[in-house]
């Protein structure tokens, strides 16, 4: 189980800085559902080539910092 919750609202906004922070990402590859955390961190894992807890670090970072453009 995923250590994170994340709407569908907040992922729209968090999505956008995972984009300009990634440029060669998608919207297809950034796809999310709400309650699917576990298979976004593992998709973002094996997007990005990081581990699970450099992924988990990065969308606790855009969920605390929803307001900026922080990530």
């Amino acid at each position: 189980m995923a250590e994170i919750k994340i709407s569908n609202k907040d992922w729209e906004r968090i999505k956008i800085k995972i984009q300009r922070k990634y440029n060669h990402l998608t919207d297809a590859d950034l796809q999310y559902t709400e309650g699917n955390e576990d298979a976004l961190i593992a998709n973002l894992m094996n997007l990005v080539h990081r581990k699970r807890d450099y992924v988990l670090f990065t969308l606790k970072k855009a969920l605390v910092n929803m307001d900026t453009n922080r990530l």
